[in-house]
């Protein structure tokens, strides 16, 4: 996407695109974990920081109103931190080395530093064109059914 352009779609975030980026570096160094720790700790970590890109993806079908797409983007912020945790959690038994742990970290922060300002300007994502919908042909029938 270039300077000006919009997004089209969740998928265009660059909050998005990092939140995937760092879901899979946990994946990738969960897989050094102890096989006892595989409900526990590997499952928490791995399904926080997945949870943080699916919370994005939500927040954008709820664009249109501010207030419920800034509590989507709170939740998504909230999931980053239990994901710092769970990886200080990996470095506290000795599963991750600290620097391992300080990119995802750092990474992690980031996001939330994106989060936090869109949670601020969550009006300037609202966007134009929310009005009625207009379908050429609709497979379950006439809109008028709908829309009278």
């Amino acid at each position: 996407m270039g300077k000006h352009e919009f997004a089209k779609s969740f998928r265009d975030l660059i909050v998005y695109q990092k939140a995937r980026s760092v879901s899979q570096r946990v994946f990738v160094l969960s897989k050094a974990f102890p096989c006892e720790e595989r409900y526990s700790l590997t499952d928490q970590g791995r399904r926080s920081s997945r949870s943080v890109g699916a919370q994005i993806a939500e927040a954008w079908a709820k664009r249109r109103y501010p207030n419920h797409f800034a509590s989507k983007l709170t939740d998504a912020d909230g999931e980053q931190n239990e994901t710092q945790h769970w990886i200080e959690t990996a470095v506290d038994c000795e599963y991750l080395k600290q620097t391992e742990a300080d990119v995802v970290i750092g990474e992690l922060q980031e996001v939330g530093r994106m989060l936090g300002s869109m949670i601020s300007r969550a009006d300037d994502f609202k966007g134009d064109g929310y009005g009625r919908v207009h379908e050429d042909s609709a497979p379950y029938g006439s809109l008028d059914e709908f829309f009278g």
